[in-house]
């Protein structure tokens, strides 16, 4: 596998304000990652180093083997989900080639003949298996519906990189588990590496490869099994904490002050 991202004892920050730092990891293509952490822990942030658009404080990043930024042609990115509202006629259809046509850039895709274009949009289409509705009005349509044809948009360019900036917000559980199974797929089909911002792990724990957990000013990855543990978290926030598995197989974290991905975590006190 080739790395679709790498940082090496990395720091960002806003203004005079570290965010995190010593931050070391790789993301290989291929991978489905979860990033985790509580509200201004620097999950958006670590988004913003991958795009190039916040340089490190310090340390080093590679983004598909180039410098941070220079690699965006080669991305896909679906920020934080905006509501279509009941009204929107755009088709479905429609939103999806507004990726194509340059709508997170703003660049056209050059060379492209009608038909091959028409045929990428079948095919992605088909891909989040959208094609029973992709031809109705956007504002229509369920918010799982409207979901995968986002991630369609993303995905139209054939990107090696997908960014998720909590694409499971406002979705139901089934809905939830259901845009995890494809982005899944995804990974292993198109050789896809992704990076889905979370709060809550539970729906999708199954389907993912590994997680990068922020908290404490800095962050740290693994498989599920490896960070989301008491030990782990405890270390990362420098308090005790402490993860519990429900028996229908749940986490459940115990000490977080604002809990990151489980909602129904108790406060400790």
């Amino acid at each position: 596998m080739s790395e679709a991202i790498r940082l090496e004892d990395a720091a960002a920050a806003r203004g005079r304000h570290v965010i995190w730092e010593h931050v070391s990891l790789t993301v290989e293509q291929g991978e489905f990652v979860a990033v985790l952490g509580s509200n201004g822990a620097g999950k958006s942030t670590f988004l913003d180093v991958v795009l190039g658009l916040l340089p490190l404080h310090h340390g080093s990043a590679r983004i598909l083997g180039r410098a941070p930024g220079d690699a965006n042609a080669e991305i896909g990115y679906l920020p934080q989900r905006h509501n279509f509202d009941a009204s929107a006629r755009i088709r479905g259809v429609d939103v999806v080639r507004l990726g194509l046509d340059g709508a997170r850039w703003g660049v056209p895709l050059p060379g492209r003949p009608a038909r091959a274009r028409k045929e990428r949009l079948r095919e992605v289409i088909a891909l989040v298996g959208a094609e029973s509705y992709a031809e109705r009005p956007i504002g229509a349509l369920s918010g799982g519906e409207q979901q995968r044809l986002l991630i369609a948009q993303a995905l139209v360019r054939r990107p090696r990189l997908l960014l998720l900036d909590e694409p499971l917000d406002s979705l139901d559980l089934t809905n939830q588990a259901g845009v995890a199974a494809l982005v899944q797929r995804i990974c292993r089909d198109e050789g896809v590496a992704v990076l889905l911002v979370a709060h809550d792990v539970n729906p999708i724990l199954g389907y993912l490869d590994r997680v990068v957990y922020f908290a404490g000013g800095t962050a740290v990855a693994g498989t599920p099994a490896e960070v989301i543990t008491s030990e782990t978290l405890s270390r990362l926030y420098g308090a005790p904490v402490e993860v519990l598995r429900t028996g229908d197989g749940r986490l459940v974290v115990v000490g977080v002050p604002e809990p990151p991905f489980v909602h129904g975590s108790r406060h400790a006190h």
